[in-house]
């Protein structure tokens, strides 16, 4: 395994010292939609929209933009995704689904049903080569690619249901990983991933964890974290390369890495790369291709073609609704510092469809940008426009100030005695004045988010705060059934989830909650 890893590192410099010809952003993305129509023009979706009618326009992206609807999961799956579903061939995309990931993200409780089709795949595993050869921008050991690689995903033991296949987009991509690399690299190995339940998937890693060689590990940073902590716990040392000592990469992606960074250190005996990736369970998106940097870089060529719609008042409802005279831009027509949601149209059979992702663009030139929040988790009872974004900030530099460890965080907006309040459930385990918590948050978003600060000084005049263990709030996700690698705590919580959340505590506390 030495010698392959020397060997791929040697591949890596070979093809540093070429000079690669690129496109343009826009010339790329001009490609990717016409190979997706012409590829699904006699799907039902495509004769629907008349496909063929489209690829001779002149400005074929004025009438996709005329002729395609948006659709949001429930649109989606309702008018066509069900049929793929059922079993029925050529819906949106050429051909049968054999997959299905289950994805209930952190909006909504129902379980979605996001078709993966075997182009998809394709899709995924190229942006993995394309990730891997960014490798060699960062200064990583040169045998890191000689190591073990911990992925900490869903389960590879997919449900079979009839025609298809359904489970976590990480277990779907982990099962159609190429053999050779899973036996070599992929560590906890097929044994342990394809069991079903990931406390049983847990334990067992913690147990066999001294006998891999780990240099890499991918996972969703709170459950790394849990992995972690319950290593060095059950092995007695005092760090994580005590147990992995050549540990040196970890690749985060699905929420904003850092409100957990603080926490991160305490667990390492020596200083690691953190890179970030953007993929979910409609495709892979991108990754951070560049050092010192938090911008991720768009894959611009890989069967996605992707619309951007200004996060505003006049395209969005205060719900975070897509409204349909929404007006959408290319790669190339968007700007820094706005906010953006994501529209796709994949190789999966997703058309015009709203992820539910909002970004901001660090550098248009570049196609970086970064993940501010979700449409739905937008806090703006009163106009103060609070995003994912500005509370990651403010908990960080709350760990900062404090020197203590916040795991996990939520917060929730509601009317009262006539105005609105904020209230914040913080999870942390360290001594702390709650007060003092609430005073420092406050102030950090004030700084951040000029709305915030008009807006503290009249209709919000009331803030909360709830000071919790940490572990509450996994086990809210155990007791939803939203327990595993790929489901992550919501920063917002609204209507049900809320409902949800406070009766939780009250069983927690054993009392009526106010």
């Amino acid at each position: 395994m030495a010698l392959l890893g020397h060997l791929i590192n040697r591949s890596l410099q070979i093809r540093k010292n070429f000079s690669i010809r690129t496109g343009t952003p826009r010339g790329y993305q001009q490609q990717v939609l016409k190979r997706l129509l012409k590829k699904a023009k006699h799907t039902h979706f495509g004769k629907h929209y008349q496909f063929n009618s489209l690829l001779k326009s002149e400005d074929l992206y004025q009438e996709f933009k005329k002729t395609i609807p948006y659709h949001n999961y429930n649109q989606m799956y309702s008018r066509w995704w069900k049929f793929c579903h059922e079993g029925e061939s050529d819906v949106c995309w050429p051909g049968k689904v054999k997959y299905f990931a289950l994805s209930s993200g952190t909006s909504d409780s129902a379980s979605k049903h996001i078709p993966v089709t075997d182009d998809m795949i394709k899709s995924v595993k190229k942006a993995g080569f394309k990730q891997f050869y960014s490798m060699q921008n960062f200064d990583l050991p040169p045998d890191v690619f000689g190591k073990g690689i911990l992925m900490l995903g869903g389960t590879t033991s997919l449900f079979e249901q009839g025609d298809y296949y359904e489970g976590d987009m990480s277990g779907i991509s982990a099962k159609n990983m190429p053999r050779w690399l899973s036996f070599l690299f992929y560590k906890p190995g097929r044994s342990i991933s394809k069991r079903p339940k990931w406390e049983d998937r847990i334990r067992l890693i913690v147990r066999k964890a001294p006998q891999w060689n780990v240099g890499t590990v991918c996972g969703v940073p709170a459950w790394v974290q849990i992995v972690f902590e319950q290593i060095i716990k059950y092995h007695k040392v005092n760090n994580i390369h005590d147990i992995w000592p050549n540990l040196s990469l970890y690749i985060h992606g699905g929420v904003s890495f850092e409100p957990y960074r603080e926490t991160f250190k305490n667990l390492l005996g020596k200083k690691i790369t953190f890179i970030e990736t953007y993929m979910a369970s409609e495709g892979s998106f991108g990754f951070q291709a560049r050092p010192d940097t938090k911008g991720i870089r768009f894959i611009l060529n890989n069967s996605i073609f992707y619309e951007f719609v200004p996060f505003n008042e006049d395209n969005f409802t205060e719900d975070g609704e897509l409204l349909p005279n929404a007006h959408a831009y290319m790669i190339n027509e968007v700007v820094e510092n706005q906010k953006y949601a994501v529209i796709l149209s994949t190789c999966a059979g997703a058309w015009r469809y709203l992820i539910g992702d909002v970004i901001q663009f660090t550098s248009v030139k570049l196609s970086e940008f970064i993940i501010v929040g979700r449409t739905k988790q937008f806090l703006s009872l009163c106009g103060e426009h609070l995003s994912v974004d500005n509370m990651n900030k403010a908990i960080d530099e709350v760990q900062r100030a404090l020197n203590i460890g916040i795991k996990e965080f939520a917060v929730a907006g509601y009317a009262h005695e006539g105005h609105f309040a904020h209230k914040w459930y913080i999870g942390c385990d360290d001594y702390c004045n709650p007060e003092e918590v609430l005073q420092l948050i406050d102030q950090r978003l004030a700084k951040l988010n000029d709305d915030y600060a008009v807006e503290r000084e009249s209709a919000l005049p009331y803030l909360f705060i709830e000071i919790l263990p940490s572990a509450f709030f996994i086990e809210f996700l155990q007791a939803t059934g939203k327990f595993g690698a790929m489901n992550k705590f919501p920063r917002v919580l609204k209507n049900s989830q809320l409902k949800e959340w406070q009766q939780f505590l009250t069983l927690k506390a054993g009392q009526p909650s106010t």
